[in-house]
């Protein structure tokens, strides 16, 4: 009787002592949420993060505006060096307008005579033109600029050279393979080989030095040379004709009064 008692006593301090955890777990765990769908947002952990990111991009910007406002000198340095980076990536040309500009430039040469073509314009210009009929040329893009350079094979070609990746070009070969150099929008090499491609100069080799160089003409000649050339197309009037045809017969009539005294002078002085 007194075991059953004690086992009694037993199972109501367990009951007790359950009934105690558990209140004590439901007051330490958090309340539940009851606030809108925007704050349960903000409060679970991926708004926390992006709160902590957007706070630190706002300090960052502050800070390179307050450098900004103390160092005007350095920012507008920066400033400049970014703004000339994203102007030469913007411009920079690729292998369509390469080519576009080798098409011009071979037709403006065709359209000169062979014996009025600059011989250094003419041979690049044909050089290129014949290693873009082989399919040899080659277009890298380096960010800021651009550079064309000529390869051994046509890509499409089926030789074992051709297609073996570790028989392509070196990196230091390219710039003995190098042909020209995209920047800003221009290609320099070829833009300075066309510079004066209407003028062969092995014409004037046969000239003295001092004819050889010319210079450019006076202000005072360019505005003679437009007045005489706007008095050109000026139609004559009756009157400047009148005036030529008089001068003209005055002209004729002095010649045939001076041959008389002429003949007797030659006479005289053969005698």
């Amino acid at each position: 009787m007194k075991s059953v008692k004690m086992a009694s006593l037993s199972v109501v301090r367990r009951m007790f002592c359950a009934a105690a955890d558990t209140a004590a777990a439901a007051a330490a765990a958090p309340a539940p949420a009851t606030g809108s769908r925007w704050e349960r947002l903000k409060n679970s952990k991926a708004g926390v993060w992006f709160r902590s990111l957007s706070t630190d991009y706002k300090e960052a910007c502050r800070e390179i505006f307050v450098g900004a406002w103390e160092r005007p000198v350095k920012a507008s340095a920066y400033l400049s060096l970014l703004g000339g980076a994203w102007v030469c990536f913007y411009t920079k040309p690729d292998q369509s307008s390469f080519e576009a500009a080798l098409l011009e430039r071979s037709g403006q040469l065709g359209l000169l005579s062979p014996w009025i073509r600059n011989a250094t314009s003419d041979v690049h210009v044909q050089s290129l033109v014949k290693l873009r009929n082989e399919g040899r040329l080659r277009h890298i893009s380096l960010g800021l600029l651009s550079l064309v350079y000529r390869a051994d094979y046509n890509p499409d070609v089926t030789l074992y050279e051709a297609q073996c990746s570790n028989l392509s070009v070196p990196w230091s070969e390219l710039p003995e393979r190098m042909l020209d150099v995209g920047f800003i929008g221009h290609w320099w090499i070829l833009d300075s080989k066309m510079k004066d491609y209407d003028v062969n100069e092995d014409e004037f080799k046969h000239l003295p030095a001092h004819m050889q160089a010319t210079s450019p003409p006076s202000v005072q000649e360019v505005e003679r040379s437009e007045r005489l050339h706007k008095e050109s197309w000026l139609t004559l009037t009756m009157e400047d004709e009148k005036k030529e045809t008089d001068l003209v017969d005055k002209k004729q009539e002095s010649v045939s009064e001076d041959s008389p005294v002429e003949a007797v002078q030659q006479e005289q002085t053969q005698a």
